[in-house]
């Protein structure tokens, strides 16, 4: 008789699709001889603190494991990225960053930290533009360049026509000076993010880190992007300089793609944004409306 598990029959039934993105996850760890984390959010504050959860689990890779990050994120914030980044490096032997959808803004910026990063057919990262997390907002999130881009362009259009000025304070209602400020600021620290990105993974030393930097700089994709939802494939990473391999094999991509697949389907179902930080053995599911 196969063994029957731990939980009440009424608790594993209530949680039984989470247990079957266990065992996948599991499946996975076997195949790969690596520990794997998911992370599927908005990269913001509370990113920290879920993602240390995951480490206090059964399951901690140590500096004798190698550490694997199924990524899925619109952005967000650029400095906790970094701190993510760092936090994961110092607990494994080598990191490596799996897309199978997108990775952003910020999740770009944590994948520069890694190792290697897993693209397939269907993965996207993308330019890397800060955020501004805005609470009242529709949006929450704005990319700083737009913010920019916008109140620029309204105050070009007031000087031109001033009776436009009511129309234009309508539209950026939900902007106030000190946004405009910590926009700019936020571009101006964009190399210095970069740079930190990349130094995060330990086995780069100051001149391959300075190398990979000005490469990164060349690609206006990535530095001076005309639209946050840029598209920059595998091929484009990889001419970039960054560490991209295919799917090493057609199992290990199968089982990322029906993970994948299962967290997406989870997402459906909530009315909220869903954050998602799980491991074999532990899970924070917290949908926002």
């Amino acid at each position: 008789m196969s063994e029957l598990p731990s939980q009440s029959p009424l608790y594993h039934a209530e949680h039984s699709d989470r247990y079957e993105r266990q065992a996948l996850i599991r499946q996975y760890e076997e195949a790969t001889k690596a520990s794997l984390v998911v992370v599927i959010d908005t990269i913001g504050p509370w990113s920290i603190t879920y993602l240390e959860e995951l480490f206090f689990s059964n399951r901690n890779p140590g500096k004798d494991l190698d550490l694997h990050l199924m990524l899925e994120t619109p952005g967000g914030d650029g400095e906790i990225a970094v701190r993510m980044a760092r936090s994961m490096q110092a607990r494994c032997r080598e990191l490596t960053v799996i897309v199978p959808d997108r990775a952003k803004s910020a999740g770009t910026l944590l994948a520069m930290g890694a190792h290697r990063i897993i693209m397939g057919p269907t993965s996207d990262l993308g330019p890397v533009d800060p955020q501004l997390y805005i609470p009242h907002s529709r949006q929450h999130w704005i990319a700083a360049h737009d913010l920019i881009e916008a109140v620029d362009g309204a105050l070009d259009q007031v000087q031109k026509q001033p009776t436009a000025f009511h129309l234009m304070a309508t539209l950026l209602s939900d902007v106030n000076y000190l946004m405009y400020q910590q926009a700019k600021s936020a571009m101006e620290r964009m190399d210095d993010l970069i740079e930190a990105a990349i130094a995060s993974n330990p086995k780069r030393n100051s001149q391959q880190v300075q190398k990979l930097v000005s490469k990164l700089k060349k690609e206006s994709i990535i530095t001076d992007p005309k639209v946050h939802g840029a598209i920059f494939g595998s091929k484009e990473a990889a001419a970039a300089g960054l560490p991209v391999l295919e799917p090493p094999s057609e199992e290990q991509w199968e089982i990322i793609w029906r993970l994948w697949t299962k967290y997406f389907h989870l997402r459906r179902l909530q009315e909220g944004w869903t954050r998602i930080y799980e491991n074999r053995s532990a899970s924070q599911v917290v949908t926002n409306p």
